[in-house]
């Protein structure tokens, strides 16, 4: 564990160094009965709202479904996202698509076709 720390940005060897939440804990002990249960039953999932746990060598492979605030978006953790924190996959924020005003929203939409 401490080769794997070294090789992390401080902000991420800091987390660790610190030392796991008893929520983190709990989730990290999930992940190891899941990754064994998911090799018999793909369709099993863990449900989080912890999105503050760094992704270790050890959870790859698993599917976890983390709170967003609003519900539980579906993530398939891949080597690739070692080291970044699970929140990072799971966006809070819906992106703004400006289109077409609605109506009502000014003199000018009174002109817009309705479909």
């Amino acid at each position: 564990m401490d080769e794997f720390i070294a090789l992390l940005p401080s902000r991420q060897r800091r987390s660790l160094q610190r030392g796991l939440t008893p929520e983190q804990r709990i989730l990290l002990e999930k992940l190891r009965v899941a990754r064994e249960a998911q090799k018999a039953d793909p369709s099993v999932n863990i449900k989080t709202h912890v999105r503050d746990l760094i992704i270790l060598p050890e959870m790859v492979g698993v599917k976890v479904m983390i709170h967003n605030g609003k519900e539980f978006v579906p993530v398939d953790i891949k080597p690739d996202m070692i080291g970044h924190y699970l929140g990072e996959f799971a966006i809070t924020n819906k992106p703004v698509r400006h289109g077409t005003p609605g109506i009502g929203a000014s003199r000018s939409s009174m002109y817009v076709p309705l479909k």
